[in-house]
């Protein structure tokens, strides 16, 4: 008969075998980047139920985020094992899979071909869009070669010209959509690119807030972040222009919207933008301000519109063109 203290050692190790292979899994779900995904879901969703208003395909829309999914979590995966030397210098992404030896960098690279591969045959064969298909290699390809390569060490617009990734998620709904269109329907791609601007013209200010908590983190890895190479006052200049500009181009949209979304794109864009002047003003007058509050408004903000984009579309009501009789032709 065994001892108490004997029993309680081979229950640990028992344990510790049993955790063994959660810890993996957890690590591997780590590497996609879960909360960076939730871009996908807030973007793809309005995108498809906007190209389609009031249709509401909720299987089709499904299936084009799972495999959206999939082929974000590829370039985040990827993203991580190009990033996990500078990870190791940056006390915000020190505990990340590939910095602590959870995962290999060969393993994660195997992880995210695999995801690669399974996110183009699955928006092509079952999602039914090769167009979609196509845009996930491109936006993967971009993200990794264009911005994680060479922008992001080398230019404090990285984040400008590199987050044209993140905006990807519109693009790839609203082709998963048109594909689906019998010959002749207008795609009215237009939509589509003022989506993807408006994520684009969204993502400096949100970026820049965060790092300009963490500014230290990324002059320690020498990633030249617009917060490490220009002034505090400098970089909220631009944060308001570029807040300036999105809350502007969301107005584009109000057309082909109803009134909910356009309440939301007044109101909401009224609030994304005071509270970025306010955190300028506060940095010109020395006073104490905080960044990382209009890093969450930011995502607040997104949010909020595209669930107003959401509602209004599902809800299939009376555009605001419709309403003034305007004829909307563009391509």
């Amino acid at each position: 008969m065994r001892s108490p203290a004997a029993s309680a050692e081979s229950e640990q190790k028992h344990n510790a075998v049993e955790e063994k292979p959660l810890e993996k899994i957890k690590a591997y779900v780590a590497l996609t980047k879960p909360r960076v995904i939730e871009l996908l879901l807030v973007a793809t969703i309005p995108a498809m139920l906007q190209a389609e208003r009031g249709e509401n395909n909720i299987l089709l829309i499904l299936l084009t985020v799972i495999g959206g999914w999939m082929g974000a979590a590829a370039a985040n995966t990827f993203n991580m094992v190009a990033d996990s030397d500078i990870d190791q210098q940056m006390g915000r992404t020190r505990a990340r899979p590939l910095v602590r030896h959870t995962v290999s960098n060969r393993d994660a690279s195997i992880f995210a071909w695999a995801l690669t591969a399974a996110s183009f045959l699955w928006l092509w064969l079952l999602c039914n869009s090769l167009s979609a298909a196509v845009f996930v290699l491109i936006t993967i390809a971009f993200y990794i070669f264009v911005y994680t390569k060479w922008l992001k060490r080398r230019t404090h617009m990285n984040i400008v010209w590199g987050g044209a990734a993140g905006c990807m998620p519109v693009v790839v709904g609203w082709a998963v959509i048109t594909d689906q269109f019998p010959a002749g329907v207008p795609a009215q791609w237009w939509q589509a690119v003022v989506l993807f601007m408006i994520i684009f013209f969204w993502t400096p200010p949100h970026t820049w807030a965060l790092a300009m908590k963490y500014r230290e983190d990324y002059k320690a890895a020498g990633v030249p972040m617009l917060p490490v190479v220009r002034t505090p006052a400098q970089v909220t200049r631009q944060i308001v222009w570029y807040t300036v500009a999105t809350v502007l181009t969301t107005f584009l949209l109000i057309p082909a919207a109803g009134w909910i979304y356009a309440a939301a794109a007044v109101l909401a864009g009224a609030w994304f933008l005071f509270m970025a002047v306010k955190l300028h003003l506060g940095i010109r007058n020395g006073g104490p301000v905080k960044p990382l509050k209009l890093f969450i408004l930011s995502n607040n903000y997104l949010a909020l519109l595209f669930v107003a984009l959401s509602v209004d579309a599902v809800l299939g009501l009376e555009t605001i063109s419709e309403m003034l009789g305007w004829t909307i032709t563009l391509f």
